[in-house]
């Protein structure tokens, strides 16, 4: 894949990013009539020593992992960016998705303004492990491709829909009354995991009891 034979998606390239603690993920998908993975890789063990940048094309199967220097999730950020724009040219680009783990009051994805980065800049003192990486990655797109769309979505919004019992906490319900509630996390994967469930088990299977394991 070239920079160029990636511009002739006609802007039809979404980017999904997935931001952990020490790592980002990414995977680009050519939004056709169904979402064909073109491009995917991965920065892990950011701010630590032996930092590895590793990709796979899909077209030719092209792949490659080498160590870089990202002392912080800035510099990693900078660096795939370089490397997107080097590799596809960021004016392909039709938008960007971005896994944000803690959404606290959002329940649904949400358009990226700076309204939206100034409130989830007061809530990183509840998830300091992600949060303040993951609102460098969409500032860092912010900076270079001002224009482009850009679409958070929260880990916690899968666990809204859960039954009040399932939600509190085992303290005093004083502490509930006072906003204090059980999150859950990892959502996006469990919601992907339900629409395979229904796909290859039926939707009453997705429907019944059932037990999830999110191996990490």
């Amino acid at each position: 894949m070239t920079k160029q034979s990636t511009a002739r998606l006609d802007r039809a390239a979404v980017l999904c990013i997935n931001g952990g603690s020490s790592s980002i993920k990414f995977a680009l998908y050519h939004a056709g009539e169904t979402l064909e993975r073109r491009l995917h890789g991965s920065i892990d063990r950011i701010g630590l020593s032996g930092t590895q940048f590793a990709y796979r094309e899909a077209v030719d199967n092209r792949q490659d992992t080498q160590g870089i220097d990202a002392p912080d999730y800035r510099a990693a950020s900078r660096f795939l960016l370089d490397w997107l724009d080097e590799r596809i040219g960021l004016e392909s680009l039709f938008a960007v998705g971005h896994r944000v783990v803690h959404g606290l009051q959002f329940v649904q994805p949400q358009r990226v303004t700076p309204q939206l980065l100034d409130e989830l800049r007061l809530i990183t003192a509840y998830d300091p492990d992600h949060l303040p990486g993951e609102i460098a990655l969409i500032e860092a797109f912010c900076q270079r491709q001002p224009k482009l769309p850009q679409v958070a979505c929260f880990d916690t919004a899968f666990h809204r829909t859960m039954p009040r019992v399932a939600s509190l906490l085992p303290i005093p319900r004083r502490y509930d009354a006072a906003g204090i509630q059980r999150y859950g996390f990892h959502g996006l994967s469990y919601a992907f995991l339900m629409e395979q469930l229904a796909h290859v088990a039926g939707p009453a299977a997705a429907r019944g009891r059932v037990v999830l394991a999110h191996l990490g």
